[in-house]
């Protein structure tokens, strides 16, 4: 046991009545220790003691935690929570989904998307706070959409030039690092060496590379060759590789996690630093478009490409057919969002009275942003890449998909109380302390003294997703308490209605050149 810190007022040790103590609980502080009984004493937004209440402390409340297990607050690398999190609706922006499941920071900009105006957006949330604190990646796909827009060229030499001062400005006002996601148009258009170039920035100033793989299955180049690629701009950059949501997707790659587990581990070997995180589901979820439209029909964007299927020949059907095949059929495509909501390709197009392929092309040519869940993976890939020490946990959290409310807690329940593939504590390390240890946040993630009191409280034996496909919106249950930066979000297993979650930027460093 110790005292923190006596640098903060909050932490000195002649302080004897504290904001908070939690006796009673198991404690698993997120290092990959052993669970061990002890207390927690907590004053203003940190952790002032873990174990044996030092002689003549109170508090102002305890919370009794007996049969219950109390962990750092959990940590999710990759999510798409940013619309939520820069709402004008106060109950949005307490992104319950999170919270109900012990989630206490999280990061946005995932997949390419994060914004270059860094600043601006950590501005936002400072004055508009969110339940939990909030990291974000600065974007590939944003910077170059900016410069280029929605076309399939290359940069020329001054437009590589804006989008590399985008990266350092974005880096130097606190992003995690760049994030990219390949597989998407109009980033799809980019060449290796394009990406490349961005990911030096981020890495000139301590950023990591995320990425959303060019292909995780056999859509384009391959999933081992799109994994090659990754590698590549990560040496190229000097920074280490995260690859999300980690999976093999679709008939021709299910079954090879333990082909990309080899290769993967191989890299390691050499030198390259390489983790990924993951969500425990069997259905992906992203943009029917995305899943079927080969990308040289989306440039221009969403107008060019309703204008390309309208007229689709012979090749352009032939190839929409190849990406159905590749997904698992009509079957495997349940619409998540639009008029269709709820409903399987296959079933739209009997409905309709037409093949797959033209009800999937009338669907797309209506609703061009319909959003699916997609059934391409299988449970073995899944636990094979859960049980890899590289692997952390994720949601990807999206709308119309159960991955939103329940990923972590699917995860407790799939993991480690029903298949038994980790401890609780190896579960709580992958979900807290080296989610941060590899975004680089600062204090979080672990239980000591002088840490943010970012912590959830849980029984374990009930601590479990009730979200399924067809009833997604369902909130997680087994988390009764949720504190963020010493605040209870989560009070007896309901919501408090508390913000007290932070922008997290990662501060500047002295030495770092950054741009006006």
């Amino acid at each position: 046991m110790g005292w923190g810190s006596a640098a903060s007022p909050s932490l000195d040790q002649t302080l004897r009545t504290l904001d908070l103590i939690i006796t009673g609980g198991q404690v698993i502080d997120g290092t990959g220790s052993a669970p061990r009984a002890a207390e927690i004493g907590i004053t203003g937004d940190r952790i002032v003691y873990v174990g044996q209440r030092p002689r003549g402390t109170t508090a102002l409340r305890t919370i009794d935690a007996r049969g219950l297990t109390v962990t750092p607050g959990l940590i999710d690398p990759h999510t798409h929570s940013t619309s939520d999190a820069l709402s004008k609706d106060v109950t949005k922006r307490q992104l319950a989904n999170h919270l109900l499941q012990g989630v206490t920071s999280i990061a946005i900009g995932n997949d390419g998307g994060g914004a270059t105006d860094i600043a601006g957006l950590f501005a936002r949330l400072s004055t508009n706070p969110t339940g939990p604190n909030v990291a974000s990646f600065t974007g590939f796909g944003e910077a170059r959409l900016a410069v280029i827009g929605n076309r399939d060229r290359a940069p020329t030499p001054a437009e590589t030039a804006r989008m590399e001062t985008l990266v350092a400005r974005a880096m130097c006002d606190g992003a995690l690092g760049l994030s990219a996601g390949l597989y998407y148009a109009p980033q799809s258009f980019a060449k290796t060496a394009e990406v490349a170039a961005l990911a030096r920035v981020a890495g000139r100033y301590g950023g990591i590379y995320e990425t959303h793989l060019r292909d995780e299955g056999s859509a384009s180049i391959g999933l081992l060759p799109a994994i090659d690629e990754a590698m590549t701009i990560a040496r190229t950059g000097k920074l280490p590789l995260h690859i999300a949501h980690i999976k093999a997707l679709g008939v021709d790659a299910q079954g090879m996690a333990p082909k990309v587990i080899a290769h993967i581990r191989a890299a390691q070997k050499s030198g390259l630093k390489i983790t990924a995180d993951e969500y425990p589901w069997e259905a992906s979820s992203t943009s029917l478009a995305a899943a079927l439209v080969p990308r040289r029909a989306q440039d221009g964007g969403a107008f060019a490409m309703v204008a390309n299927l309208k007229t689709a020949d012979a090749k352009l059907r032939a190839e929409i057919t190849e990406q159905l095949r590749i997904r698992g059929g009509a079957n495997a495509i349940l619409l998540v969002s639009g008029a269709h909501k709820g409903k399987r390709l296959d079933a739209i197009a009997r409905a309709w009275n037409l093949p797959p392929l033209d009800a999937a092309i009338r669907l797309l040519i209506a609703e061009p942003g319909a959003s699916i869940a997609s059934f391409n993976m299988i449970a073995s890939d899944i636990d094979a890449f859960a049980r890899e020490p590289w692997v952390v946990t994720s949601s990807d959290a999206t709308n119309g998909h159960p991955r939103r409310m329940g990923s972590f807690a699917r995860g407790w329940r799939l993991f480690v109380r029903e298949k038994q593939l980790m401890t609780p504590e190896r579960f709580v390390q992958r979900s807290s302390g080296q989610t941060a240890q590899i975004l680089g946040l600062l204090d979080r993630g672990t239980l000591a003294p002088g840490k943010f009191a970012d912590i959830a409280i849980l029984d374990a034996r009930t601590y479990a997703e009730q979200a399924t496909y067809d009833s997604p919106d369902r909130p997680s249950v087994g988390v009764r308490y949720v504190l963020v930066n010493g605040r209870l979000a989560v009070d007896k297993g309901r919501l408090t209605g508390t913000l007290a979650g932070r922008p997290l930027p990662k501060p500047r460093q002295p030495k770092w050149n950054c741009p006006a």
